[in-house]
């Protein structure tokens, strides 16, 4: 599926969904987004780069690296692939697309939905996304 196709899966699939978009971290730019309510665009782009500063801020990084060293993990690979986040009133998902490192799938969901659900929906759409 490209960008656009798996951001109308998301709002059609995923548990309650309430927003979904792809980011490519690797410069914080956001490469589509879809929500069931409208916000002003600087939203947005704070919401790209938020996503790239805890996939790849400094400090995550050095933590990646002190893992990987003490694990005796020799690659390159990000060894964070998954966040979940629980705010007041939602529940965010964000995971990096499989083979595509550095492009990573946000979904926004209702804090009442159904946690399990929402990663099998939202894993499987991550899966079949092409960038």
């Amino acid at each position: 599926m490209n960008v656009d196709e798996s951001l109308n899966a998301v709002l059609k699939n995923v548990p309650k969904a309430v927003a979904g978009g792809v980011i490519d971290i690797t410069d914080g730019l956001l490469l589509g987004i879809k929500t069931s309510d409208s916000h002003p665009k600087e939203i947005f782009d704070f919401l790209a780069a938020a996503t790239k500063d805890m996939f790849e801020g400094e400090n995550v990084v050095t933590i990646e690296n002190m893992f990987k060293k003490s694990r005796g993990v020799k690659t390159k690979e990000h060894y964070f692939q998954e966040i979940i986040v629980y705010s007041t009133n939602l529940l965010h998902y964000f995971s990096r697309i499989p083979g595509e490192g550095n492009v990573v799938l946000g979904v926004v969901c209702s804090i009442d939905a159904n946690i399990g659900l929402v990663l099998v929906k939202s894993r499987e759409i991550a899966k079949n996304l092409e960038v």
